[in-house]
């Protein structure tokens, strides 16, 4: 890709305990399983041979250790802009849990009680977005499941709370936001790419 049309490139962590069990992690520092680990080093065989001007991590151990084993992490920079979504009362739940208390509840629509809402949340995605656009160059990006796909609404500069919902992604998965014609063309380039991550 030429140096007029970056790419960005969006690494989900790799599996912790409640990825397995379907629980809401937002701020919860879990670390990733033994299959997480695995899947970070293919991650990292994925992404061999690609070079990045800048490599950003979500402070979370899931993630910066997703970061290191994929082989990243000398070069990474902790982005407090990267953690989960803050799921406040509803941290550790699953989503069945949720709604037995609450039967229409959804994520990017409602947010969460005493956690981050859509708003919110976006507002850490667009200063993401604005921190990667700027650099000159190819950009690796370290975070969890539901941030990345607020980001990348908001990097089609869709609504959080009405576009995040649709972009579904794998633990340890790889994906890649860029331009079209020109910079103010973005589209997504590589989504849910999941081809190295063992069972």
């Amino acid at each position: 890709m030429s140096a007029v049309h970056p790419e960005i490139y969006l690494a989900r962590h790799g599996n912790t305990a409640w990825t397995l069990t379907g629980q809401h992690t937002g701020l919860t520092d879990l670390p990733l399983t033994p299959n997480g680990e695995c899947n970070a080093r293919r991650l990292g065989d994925r992404l061999q041979g690609m070079t990045f001007a800048k490599v950003f991590t979500s402070p979370l151990q899931r993630a910066a250790r997703t970061c290191a084993l994929a082989g990243f992490g000398a070069m990474a920079e902790t982005d407090p802009d990267l953690v989960e979504w803050d799921y406040g009362q509803y941290e550790g739940l699953r989503l069945a849990e949720i709604l037995q208390k609450r039967p229409d509840w959804q994520l990017f629509r409602d947010g969460c009680p005493g956690g981050e809402s859509p708003a919110q949340i976006g507002e850490r995605a667009d200063r993401v977005v604005e921190r990667v656009r700027v650099v000159p160059g190819n950009v690796l990006l370290f975070s969890s499941g539901h941030f990345i796909r607020v980001l990348a609404a908001r990097w089609l500069a869709l609504s959080p709370g009405s576009a995040g919902r649709y972009f579904v992604l794998s633990p340890a998965s790889l994906s890649a936001l860029s331009y079209e014609h020109n910079l103010s063309q973005p589209v997504i380039r590589l989504w849910n790419d999941d081809h190295h991550v063992a069972a």
